[in-house]
């Protein structure tokens, strides 16, 4: 790591990752994990000051891979944060009245405080019953419609998509200029795409959504300052995509022909133009627990109305 002085160039967060020469700064999201931990650790210790104990209920149907290397994440995120972390595990071949069942139990349940459900659920659970059964205030992913509301009319008691929340928190934490920015949000599911536009909207920034039917992507992300991909297709975003000193924010998470997990950015390409880039891994993935943290501190409060 460089020292500003000799450049001219200034380092205002500490952990940043930064090369110059005309190479992007990289943006990890260990950094921002912390710094919300931090906070979350003393906003913890004072509600168990009035005996308030934040807690977490995970739902999992299954032992699907991906669900067990999120679910060991969260719980080691909510450990040191000081909120309690259960996990309710379910056979994969549960039936729909069973799982509204036990659905109904946790949400009735007065010691938990936030729900995550793993998504998606097995192909006999029908989801578009399940969302209207979770507890709004407790639904800590935005599965609740009430929720999905919430989010796009800007309402704060919400919670927004964890995924979708941590991009913006990168940017707060970086200080990334949203207001006024002309955006490209590639992607427009409900999961990450379009509960982001929504929240950089609310932001006052000028997106542009893309998506599978999108005529020419590159011609929208050319233009933008900052471009986050949320595709979930690994290499889409080249290097001729992206314009001089833009902000790339990589959400997604791909294997590639070799194996080995990489984003939709073509990082080696976009880095030489870009001005601040996220890695995959150790980009936003890597605050997606915290953010999950705090919701789950947040509804804590509301629910007890503090």
């Amino acid at each position: 790591m460089m020292a500003a002085a000799g450049n001219g160039l200034s380092v205002s967060r500490r952990n940043m990752f930064i090369i110059f020469g005309g190479i992007a700064m990289v943006i990890k999201g260990k950094p921002v994990a912390d710094a919300i931990t931090a906070k979350l650790q003393e906003e913890v210790a004072a509600l168990k000051e009035k005996g308030i104990v934040p807690k977490l209920k995970i739902v999992r149907v299954g032992a699907r891979g991906d669900d067990l290397a999120y679910e060991r994440g969260a719980l080691s995120r909510m450990k040191t944060c000081g909120i309690e972390a259960e996990v309710l595990e379910l056979d994969a071949e549960i039936s729909q009245e069973a799982f509204v069942k036990e659905l109904k139990a946790v949400n009735d349940d007065k010691s938990v405080h936030g729900i995550l459900l793993f998504r998606p659920l097995p192909a006999q659970l029908n989801m578009d019953e399940i969302k209207y059964v979770i507890s709004a205030e407790k639904d800590v992913d935005c599965i609740s419609p009430l929720n999905v509301a919430k989010t796009f009319d800007g309402d704060k008691t919400g919670f927004p998509p964890c995924t979708a929340q941590a991009v913006m928190e990168i940017l707060h934490h970086y200080e990334v200029p949203v207001l006024g920015s002309d955006v490209t949000v590639v992607g427009a599911s409900l999961v990450v795409g379009k509960p982001l536009v929504s929240l950089l909207i609310q932001e006052e920034a000028t997106v542009s959504n893309c998506h599978i039917r999108t005529k020419d992507t590159s011609s929208y992300t050319k233009k933008s300052d900052i471009v986050v991909s949320a595709a979930g297709c690994a290499g889409l975003v080249k290097g001729d995509w992206i314009k001089e000193g833009a902000v790339v924010i990589d959400v997604g998470i791909n294997v590639d022909k070799d194996g080995n997990i990489c984003g939709d950015v073509r990082f080696d390409e976009c880095e030489n133009k870009a001005k601040m880039i996220t890695p995959v891994p150790g980009g936003v993935g890597s605050v997606t627990t915290s953010v999950l943290a705090k919701h789950v501190v947040q509804a804590a409060k509301q629910l007890n109305n503090i």
